[in-house]
């Protein structure tokens, strides 16, 4: 295959996709940073080579999907893909329908999408969530990339590539909406690894600390590396810790 595939999921969720190379029911959802353009077919690739059947979500008011952005927690918009694996989904292209059966889900999201892995990680079918400098308390704000600003910021550099009401924006801050660190409680440590850098300026090392701590959770830190993409998979050190998480039987 020489391009990702795309399929339409509760009709306003679009994802791209790809098989796995070979005969496989392990599925990786991917949830990227935010505001950043979903351009991953590199990874997608490479994921989609080790025997995962790989999908990549634009979270609701994003990009080419459907509604409002922040309306609801993104974190609904991979439950949401969890539900169309092994009901079916269709390729737009020539209509195809997929249906994985019995698929073994595992997530993977960095900054924005670090969130949405881990409180989507609650769903009982997700085997396993990484977390690549995930935002896992919305009420520390970074002096590079505060709420307000990033509000303004994303309006003016992305256009209509996310599209939210202020009122839905202003929610991330309150600490109640689409906030791992308040679900704690409901998490399972056992399926969360987080891997952020101490030098990362856009999301502080330390939030991570702190929820790890509090979650008994997996935790990698590295002194350096900034703000952490999923690019970073395809790095055989990066990889090789991700896989060794994945095939932990212990849940």
């Amino acid at each position: 295959m020489l391009y990702t595939l795309r399929t339409r999921i509760k009709k306003e969720i679009i994802a791209e996709f790809i098989p796995s190379i070979s005969e496989s029911n392990k599925v990786i959802i991917l949830c990227g940073g935010m505001p950043s353009y979903p351009a991953k077919s590199e990874l997608m690739f490479f994921l989609s080579s080790k025997g995962y059947w790989v999908f990549l979500p634009r979270y609701r008011g994003s990009w080419e999907s459907d509604g409002l952005f922040l309306q609801k927690s993104p974190h609904l918009d991979v439950i949401n893909v969890i539900d169309a694996l092994s009901s079916g989904f269709n390729d737009l292209f020539n209509g195809k329908q997929y249906k994985i059966k019995n698929p073994e889900v595992y997530l993977i999201g960095s900054s924005f999408g670090g969130s949405a892995v881990i409180l989507a990680s609650i769903d009982k079918r997700v085997k396993k969530a990484v977390a690549l400098s995930p935002v896992t308390d919305w009420r520390v704000e970074t002096k590079l990339e505060p709420i307000d600003w990033l509000a303004k910021f994303t309006k003016s550099a992305f256009g209509n590539g996310y599209r939210f009401k202020q009122s839905d924006w202003n929610k991330l801050k309150n600490g109640n909406f689409f906030n791992p660190i308040v679900m704690v409680e409901k998490l399972d440590k056992n399926k969360i690894y987080i891997i952020h850098a101490k030098d990362d300026e856009v999301v502080y090392a330390d939030t991570s600390i702190k929820f790890a701590e509090r979650l008994g959770c997996k935790i990698t830190l590295l002194k350096r590396g900034g703000h952490f993409s999923m690019s970073n998979l395809i790095k055989s050190n990066f990889w090789k810790k991700v896989n060794t998480f994945f095939k932990n039987k212990k849940t």
